[in-house]
């Protein structure tokens, strides 16, 4: 037995997250490794930021941790367990699992030398790398991801997002908040693909401005609604060290990583003890 790192999964939270997991195949050679060590390997490179091959010894070798998260990428495993952890967490909290209402909004992270597609060049915010599009409900959980070059305007970017989000999401007429970014063409174009609202949330004080109300827009700190939701979403991504770049060469890697980074959040919050 070793000591338990904090990113360890709990016996209630590994309850929650086995039943998710594909079982072993019932021909070839037995696992020599169990998910639960193959779990918490990859929970401690997500949380810790280390590279796979400077796993600690007491996982197993990094070769097989890897080979096992790619698995679990690639046949739909680890989105398939965040979007069932999503609506426990929902449910747990009152609401209905699956969300009518997103907010959108993106994250420009640079890029390192490891190379790979899609990557760009962001003038705003002056780095090279990629940008994360992600579409959260009103309690900040993820309903999808996209990972795409950085020079993508976010109004290109978010229709990105919403070819990779579920068909089923926001069923009906769904309303989604984003910021002055999404402005033009892309209401009419989510609304006829996707039958989503869209509705721009505009600073207070510049609509002061654009109405000749004040002459320029006030300098303090604002909490605009809707739109803290999907930035402390971000903040939550931003605890995972592994996030703090993008050191990924595929973006698929890095879209399976952030649905990693949530499901673990989920997990503390669903076998947290009711008060």
């Amino acid at each position: 037995m070793r000591d338990p790192y904090p990113s360890d999964l709990s016996d209630a939270e590994w309850a929650l997250l086995a039943p998710l997991l594909p079982p072993p195949r019932p021909t070839g050679r037995p696992r020599k490794w169990p998910d639960r060590l193959i779990a918490d390997a990859v929970f401690y490179v997500l949380r810790s930021g280390c590279a796979w091959r400077m796993l600690p010894r007491e996982f197993p070798p990094w070769p097989t941790v890897f080979s096992r998260f790619r698995r679990w990428r690639l046949d739909g495993t680890l989105r398939r367990a965040h979007d069932v952890l999503r609506a426990l967490a929902r449910r747990q909290a009152g609401r209905a699992p699956e969300p009518t209402a997103a907010i959108i909004d993106s994250q420009s992270a640079k890029t390192t030398g490891v190379g790979g597609p899609a990557r760009g060049y962001d003038g705003a915010k002056r780095l090279h790398g990629r940008k994360r599009h992600i579409l959260v409900d009103v309690m900040g959980f993820v309903l999808a991801v996209c990972v795409h070059p950085a020079d993508v305007q976010d109004r290109e970017g978010a229709r990105l997002l919403a070819e990779a989000t579920a068909p089923n999401a926001l069923a009906g007429r769904g309303l989604v908040w984003a910021d002055q970014g999404y402005t033009g063409a892309l209401a009419a174009w989510l609304g006829a693909t996707r039958g989503w609202r869209l509705e721009v949330v505009r600073h207070p004080d510049r609509q002061l401005v654009r109405y000749g109300l004040a002459d320029r827009p006030a300098r303090a700190f604002r909490v605009l609604p809707r739109r803290w939701v999907v930035e402390r979403t971000f903040a939550w991504l931003g605890q995972s060290r592994r996030l703090s770049k993008d050191y990924e060469r595929l973006p698929a890697t890095s879209e399976a990583m952030i649905y990693g980074v949530m499901s673990r959040l989920m997990l503390r919050r669903l076998a947290r003890p009711a008060a």
